[in-house]
């Protein structure tokens, strides 16, 4: 599941979502809360979840931070990396194996921050055009803070785009590389497997392209309209994680059942 806008809202639980959570654990179901978002390691965001009412292990949380130190310590054992971000990624990519330098690395690694730096960016167009590959974490253009939008990973990477012609990979979401990847990390396999989350572009799109029936919540980024402006459909659509207490064993299954 998604967790910004599924479990929480600007740090605040989404009622019910507790119950929720408690009811897979009492079940033994595995589960992964995904985010997007590189700045926060696992231990960091458990944090976070706790002082939010929530009690999610370490080890079910995945973020587009490791899914990329992952995938770059699959691609080139003990490389090395320019990163332009937080704690998250540069902690995931330590993790991995990875060297992290300005003194012509295999890649550029841009991930989130609330700080980005002009010179960091700067220093990130020179090195991709001196032939460092380009990684982003996530595409999203901007995220949430309490005064609004902040520009974020996918804005600053069409900018270095912009300035150098070269386009990124994005490992996070909607990419299914990350949803099989949390898949492998709880021992799952995508047909019995389903994502719950509050975006469209992003959660319902990545799920189904991994092969997961979906399930869209209410209570963040898409309404019931704008799943009409997609060519493709999630499996339901309920208000929030709530309606799923009492029916963890059976989604699907008409309510009340």
């Amino acid at each position: 599941m998604d967790m910004d806008g599924v479990l929480v809202h600007e740090d605040k639980l989404v009622p019910g979502a507790d119950s929720f959570v408690a009811e897979l654990r009492e079940n033994g179901t595995p589960f992964m809360v995904l985010t997007n978002n590189s700045i926060r390691t696992p231990r960091d965001l458990r944090a976070r979840l706790l002082q939010s009412g929530l009690d999610i292990p370490e080890s079910s949380i995945w973020t587009s931070a490791l899914a990329t130190a992952k995938f770059l310590g699959d691609q080139r054992p003990g490389g090395t990396a320019y990163v332009v971000g937080e704690s998250g990624l540069t902690t995931a990519l330590h993790d991995a194996g990875y060297v992290l330098t300005d003194n012509h690395p295999d890649y550029v690694v841009l991930g989130e921050t609330r700080t980005y730096s002009f010179e960091a960016i700067t220093k990130a167009i020179r090195l991709v055009e001196g032939g460092a590959r380009f990684i982003a974490t996530n595409p999203d253009p901007t995220g949430p803070s309490r005064d609004g939008v902040l520009p974020a990973t996918g804005s600053v990477a069409a900018l270095i785009t912009k300035a150098t012609g070269r386009d990124p990979y994005y490992v996070g979401k909607p990419n299914a590389l990350m949803m099989r990847s949390a898949l492998r990390a709880i021992g799952a396999h995508s047909e019995h497997t389903l994502m719950i989350g509050d975006r469209m572009d992003t959660d319902v799109v990545c799920g189904l392209e991994s092969g997961m029936r979906t399930i869209l919540v209410l209570t963040g980024i898409s309404s019931t309209a704008s799943v009409e402006w997609f060519p493709y459909r999630p499996t339901a659509v309920i208000g929030s994680v709530a309606d799923l207490v009492g029916r963890t064993d059976d989604p699907f299954g008409p309510p009340g059942d």
